[in-house]
């Protein structure tokens, strides 16, 4: 059984026991949410789609911890004019473990 789930902007496809990096969420760790975002489930036999979520449908998680991902370094230049600018940055994340799906 999987589910597509919104959040954050971004789409992920779970399986129950995943666990997965979303965008920073404002919950304090080891605390359960509820994602009600729910595009599709399919349970081994039958798909159901949302026109856009599917209804009564939702993901349950346990928020792990909170962290940075790794650095990415933006680099601006322009060309013969001897400008140049170095920076850095660490997208935050949150991690979370997916419990149950749950349908209607």
């Amino acid at each position: 059984m999987f589910a597509i789930i919104e959040t954050g902007g971004k789409q992920y496809k779970v399986t129950e026991g995943d666990i997965i990096n979303v965008e920073l969420l404002t919950v304090e760790p080891d605390s359960e949410i509820e994602i009600d975002k729910v595009h599709a489930i399919y349970n081994g036999e039958k798909l159901s789609t949302g026109d856009p979520l599917v209804k009564g449908a939702k993901v349950t998680c346990k928020v792990l911890e909170h962290g940075k991902g790794k650095k990415i370094v933006v680099f601006h230049y322009k060309a013969k004019k001897n400008i140049r600018k170095k920076q850095g940055h660490r997208q935050p994340f949150t991690k979370l473990q997916i419990q149950k799906i749950l349908t209607k």
